[in-house]
């Protein structure tokens, strides 16, 4: 099991390194947040290939529980004010009770629409819907998404709802509702802090809400060129058995 962690930190450490080494000039549109969207969108004409890894550890009812999932997308800007996300596969791996299980989940289709532009705009405000299909999940989400700029200084806010079938025959039918919120400092053209947090609520065959979860913590982001990566783990601040105490994500990205 230790092995195991051992392998998902060093793989965001490389990930993180590979963006940090390199000497090309900083772009601006790289993702601050590793758990919030910003309302922009990516410029008309232009393709993103995003690289995701998602490291999901310890639960109180699963101590040794970890798993790892990721995703594989690539946007492209359609015009200046849309932006359509191809997630070309999600796959995971589980460790739990010293046995590995992997799994390849499914597909998704994303797309943005920015209706203020926050850079001349007090508030920047997008939507976001996303469509998933897999052999044994299909599932619906919807973002409101809020930014507002300040200098250096970005402050975003993501209202989410999700519904999602999964089981053989989609028979498991449950939703959520989640805010995420991110704060973002510019210390260079380079290199951008901030913190997240994220909050949720299960609604099981949405009959009533259930294991409010509170994560928190410090993102990381740093540009370079065609290149980006964004890191940001958070802890359980609340006391949900079945939710895990770390979600850590980071974000690889680089543009053509």
């Amino acid at each position: 099991m230790m092995k195991s962690r051992l392998s998902v930190l060093t793989l965001l450490s490389v990930l993180f390194a590979a963006c940090a080494l390199s000497p090309a000039p900083a772009r601006a549109d790289a993702r601050r947040f590793a758990w919030s969207y910003e309302s922009d969108t990516a410029p008309a004409g232009s393709l993103e290939l995003e690289q995701w890894v998602t490291w999901r550890h310890g639960r109180d009812d699963l101590p040794d529980f970890d798993r790892l999932e990721m995703r594989h997308e690539l946007e492209w800007g359609v015009t200046d004010h849309l932006q359509l996300g191809f997630y070309l596969v999600e796959w995971r791996a589980e460790w739990l009770g010293g046995r590995r299980r992997t799994q390849v989940r499914s597909s998704s289709l994303e797309a943005i629409w920015n209706l203020t532009d926050p850079a001349v705009s007090p508030v920047g405000v997008g939507l976001y819907g996303e469509v998933t299909l897999g052999q044994d999940v299909f599932a619906l989400e919807a973002k409101a998404l809020l930014e507002h700029r300040s200098g250096p200084w970005v402050l975003v806010y993501n209202a989410i709802v999700e519904a999602e079938w999964e089981e053989a025959g989609w028979v498991e039918n449950k939703g959520e509702l989640s805010q995420t919120a991110g704060l973002s400092l510019e210390l260079s053209p380079r290199w951008l802090l901030g913190m997240e947090v994220v909050h949720a609520v299960e609604l099981p065959d949405w009959s009533g809400g259930e294991n409010a979860t509170l994560h928190a913590g410090p993102t990381l982001s740093r540009r370079s060129g065609r290149w980006f990566v964004t890191t940001a783990p958070l802890w359980q601040l609340t006391d949900v058995a079945g939710n895990p105490d770390l979600q850590w994500r980071t974000l690889l990205g680089v543009s053509f």
